[in-house]
Parts: C-alpha cells; sequence; structure tokens
C-alpha cells in the first residue's frame, strides 16, 4: 500500500553557528525541521536552548518538528506547541501523564507524538494509539548523531504499523536513517523519516533530501 512519504532532515548535525542559513538551505525540500532538544540528563547531550529554540521555531521557512529529550516533558512539551512548534514529540519514558500532556500539546495547534527508546516496548503504550498523531520509533539510543541504523528495530516500526492499522497515524523513525536505511525503513511501515548527519555531512543537503524522498517513495511491487 503508498503510503505519504515526509523527509524531516534533523539539524543536530548542522552548523548551529549558522543555524538560521543551514535551515533556509533546506526548507524549501522538507516537509518538517526536525529540532532534537537534549537537556543532558535524559539523555546524555545539551542541543538547543530555549531562547535559540524559539528563535528556530519563529524563523523557519518550514514547519518545526520538535523531539523533546528531556525530563520534564509533562511541562516543557506544551510550551514548545505555545511557541509554535507544529509537531511536538515527547518520551513516553519522561512523560509521568501522558495522556495530559498529549492534550496539553494538541490545545495549542500542535501535532503530538509519543517516541520509543531502543528497549522500550510499544506495546506497553498501544492504549495511547488514539491519543496521539504520531509514534516515533528511535532506530538508535538518544543523544548524539551519526549513530548507526539498529536493525533490529525494524521488527518493532512492524509492530507499530500493525497496532496502528488504517488510522492515520504517522510512524517516524530516527537515527541512521540514509540513503542506505530509509528504503528498509519504509518496507516495514515507516512513513516519516528524519535524517540528520545524511543531509548535513553531504555536499548538497538539499539534493540530499530529494533523494532520501525518491528512495522512500520508489515502493516496490
Amino acid at each position: 500500500m503508498s503510503r505519504e512519504i515526509r523527509i524531516n532532515p534533523s539539524i543536530l548535525n548542522a552548523d548551529h553557528d549558522h543555524i538560521h542559513e543551514e535551515i533556509a538551505r533546506i526548507a524549501k525540500v522538507s516537509d518538517y525541521i526536525h529540532l532534537d532538544i537534549f537537556d543532558n540528563k535524559f539523555a546524555p547531550n545539551f542541543s538547543f536552548d530555549w531562547k535559540l529554540a524559539q528563535e528556530i521555531i519563529s524563523r523557519s521557512e518550514a514547519p518545526i518538528d520538535a523531539h523533546l529529550m528531556v525530563c520534564d516533558a509533562d511541562y516543557i512539551g506544551p510550551q514548545y506547541a505555545e511557541a509554535g512548534a507544529k509537531s511536538v514529540t515527547v518520551h513516553v519514558e519522561a512523560t509521568h501523564n501522558i495522556s495530559q500532556t498529549v492534550k496539553n500539546i494538541r490545545s495549542h495547534g500542535a501535532r503530538a507524538s509519543l517516541a520509543i527508546k531502543p528497549r522500550t516496548s510499544i506495546d506497553d503504550y498501544s492504549q495511547y494509539i488514539d491519543e496521539v498523531d504520531m509514534f516515533l520509533i528511535m532506530t538508535v539510543e538518544p543523544g548524539f548523531g551519526g549513530q548507526k541504523f539498529m536493525t533490529e528495530m525494524l521488527e518493532k516500526i512492524s509492530r507499530t504499523r500493525e497496532l496502528i492499522g488504517n488510522r492515520p497515524i504517522w510512524i517516524q523513525v530516527d537515527g541512521g536513517i540514509s540513503q542506505e536505511t530509509i528504503e528498509i525503513a519504509r518496507d516495514a511501515g515507516a512513513d516519516t523519516f528524519v535524517a540528520g548527519s545524511a543531509v548535513f555531512r553531504s555536499l548538497d543537503p538539499a539534493a540530499m533530501v530529494e533523494s532520501l524522498r525518491q528512495l522512500a517513495s520508489n515502493v516496490k511491487d
């Protein structure tokens, strides 16, 4: 079955000293800009502070897909939605009241998503399927860009697709997505792809986004 494909480049590996210029290079060919937020507590890294995140959200030509790898997700998630992020993802492992937090994010007009770390079972959170707009399946451990795609996560992607069925809920994959891995992630059931290193370490980031889209859209018979 053909599914709509979305490519959301992550700016984690972009040049942070010229972040707005980096976003402008890919904005017109991207569905969303993926904004990874680390607090150096939930995951061992720190990315963008709140002030810069707000600037990115307000200045980006493409909508912002905020992925919050932070401890206080119940409070911080709605903040990003209120600031104008069009999609906000919180981790199930860091959210104490998932249903309420999802409602709070949606109340600001944003799509609400739940992220699942590699060692977390999707079945443990299947009761929230009808409350969210997207599940994000981590295909690396959160913390750093440039990691290798964990092929053992393909089964989890397929299981998520099975649980969702015909519901209009997106499945996003994040971690190690490249020209070599995007098709197997697509075949497992994903339709929304985060690519960071593959895009910003290429000679032409916009052309790489287009290449990834073509690969993901090339569904085999």
